[in-house]
């Protein structure tokens, strides 16, 4: 495991996927992060993944959600 310190607005690319991931907000203990990454490249939160390391992962289970450009 690599642990990273990085302040907000400050990046960590992944050679050869072509995704970027930089610190949004941070506020308390909560850490907000911008992933840009291509389509190709499933984005799955943790505790989502198989229970099973050996278990495959079926990019078809995860249906992208329509990006939304309306502010919150």
């Amino acid at each position: 495991m690599l642990i990273l310190s990085r302040k907000m607005g400050e990046s960590i690319c992944l050679p050869g996927t072509n995704t970027t991931i930089t610190i949004h907000r941070t506020s308390g203990g909560r850490v907000s992060l911008a992933i840009d990454a291509p389509r190709e490249v499933a984005i799955v939160r943790g505790e989502l993944m198989p229970i099973e390391p050996s278990s495959p992962i079926h990019l078809d289970a995860f249906q992208p959600h329509p990006v939304s450009s309306k502010p919150r």
